[in-house]
């Protein structure tokens, strides 16, 4: 236990001494004489003195100046220091990143560079307007890459009942007569032809198919029997193609001398007929698997516009593609606005907080419990680096009632007072009574 400390003579009267009066909102200012104070690691506060004009004026301190209201567009004044969020390339930094990250994990999921592509026709629309979940003119189309194996023809759809974009087979993505110059077309795979070498091809595709002479059929292959799916040649015809259930005729003669897709867009018709216009061999011929850039595997609607607008090519974009694209940017604009005044709001009124509290600590500084309980005092060992300086411990009760010396000084010492004359006399009787008697 520390030692106590010897009153300093030049020091001034300690409270609650000759009628000073004692601050009711310190309860821990009159201690018990050597106890020392526990600060839990906190720095010890600084000792304050007022001079005799002062001595009623609180101690010096550094409040926090806050603007008023608590508006959206003001800011507490705080401490100057460097943070990087206040510098001006701290946001246009945040917006590359958020695009790297973007591309970064749409390159993770297509496998492919670029990984996604415009649309700049209309040749995949199901008429003339915008019909949102299918492939529009100014959407931007994912091309995930895939092995052309597992590529699914409109023909084998209708049997299993596979459907993308609205119909059957999937969307493919290729260089048309494998030319990587050109931007890549998009259309639907119809049917996969393997070539011969005698010139003629096999459609194992087509197989479970109705055919022949049937209303129902799907194909007409030209052979002996006119369904077969072995070494056709001449004219093939599948029949109920698309949402608007078109013909398609292909001569197989001028689709080229290797195995490949049958591409057409769904909006591909013959003008004033009910026939399909498949691209080959107008805008290529079969499309050999190397040539397959990737299948359509999701796309964000008419985001592309903008693009093909700065390009003078958007004379195809539907006119409700600008309505849905302003409606999007004006929303996503006001998310990002709520979001920001929101999180700004938050902070702000944290930042309140912490300096009203900052500022009550310093008016007042923290005093300890009495009481630490039973697991604190045998959790740690008290060493001297645990307490602060002793605080000036309240005189013994008699000189409180003696008071101090008139100079304000050192405490007027005790003195032992002689005994008078009738304590004496008193005292000095024999015990057997008066000696006169």
């Amino acid at each position: 236990m520390p030692a106590r400390r010897r009153p300093d003579p030049d020091a001034d009267e300690a409270p609650g001494e000759d009628g000073d009066e004692i601050d009711e909102a310190r309860p821990f200012a009159r201690r018990r004489a050597g106890r020392p104070v526990r600060r839990h690691g906190r720095p010890a506060p600084q000792p304050w003195s007022a001079t005799a004009d002062e001595e009623d004026d609180e101690p010096p301190s550094d409040p926090v100046e806050l603007e008023d209201g608590p508006g959206l567009f003001h800011r507490p004044k705080r401490p100057v220091f460097y943070r990087a969020r206040d510098a001006w390339w701290f946001e246009p930094l945040v917006a590359l990143m958020i695009i790297v990250v973007l591309l970064a994990g749409l390159y993770a999921y297509t496998q492919n560079w670029p990984p996604m592509y415009v649309v700049q026709s209309s040749s995949m629309q199901h008429g003339a307007n915008d019909a949102v979940g299918l492939i529009n003119t100014g959407d931007l189309v994912l091309a995930q890459a895939t092995n052309p194996s597992s590529v699914v023809p409109y023909v084998v759809g209708m049997q299993t009942g596979y459907t993308t974009y609205g119909e059957y087979g999937d969307v493919l993505l290729y260089h048309p007569n494998g030319d990587t110059a050109p931007a890549p077309i998009i259309h639907r795979a119809i049917v996969y032809l393997e070539y011969n070498a005698n010139g003629t091809y096999n459609a194992p595709d087509l197989n479970g198919l109705p055919c022949g002479g049937v209303a129902t059929r799907a194909y007409l292959a030209p052979t002996m029997s006119g369904c077969g799916t072995v070494g056709l040649h001449g004219t093939l015809e599948l029949f109920h193609v698309g949402w608007q259930s078109v013909t398609v005729n292909l001569t197989l003669a001028d689709l080229g001398h290797h195995s490949g897709f049958v591409t057409m867009g769904d909006n591909n018709i013959n003008p004033g007929t009910r026939t399909g216009d498949q691209d080959q061999p107008g805008l290529s011929s079969l499309v050999a698997p190397a040539w397959v850039v990737g299948v359509a595997r999701g796309m964000l609607p008419w985001v592309g516009s903008l693009k093909l607008l700065l390009g003078g090519d958007a004379s195809e974009v539907p006119s409700q593609s600008w309505a849905f694209l302003g409606i999007s940017l004006a929303g996503i604009f006001l998310l990002g606005a709520l979001i920001h005044f929101g999180l700004r709001a938050e902070g702000i009124e944290d930042d309140r907080r912490k300096a009203l509290e900052e500022e009550a600590a310093q008016e007042e500084p923290e005093h300890p419990s009495r009481f630490r309980g039973v697991k604190a005092w045998f959790s740690r060992s008290e060493t001297e680096d645990d307490y602060d300086t002793e605080e000036p411990s309240p005189p013994p009760r008699s000189e409180r009632k003696r008071g101090r010396s008139p100079s304000g000084g050192r405490p007027r010492p005790a003195v032992r007072r002689g005994e008078t004359p009738a304590k004496r006399s008193r005292h000095s009787r024999p015990p057997g009574g008066d000696a006169d008697l």
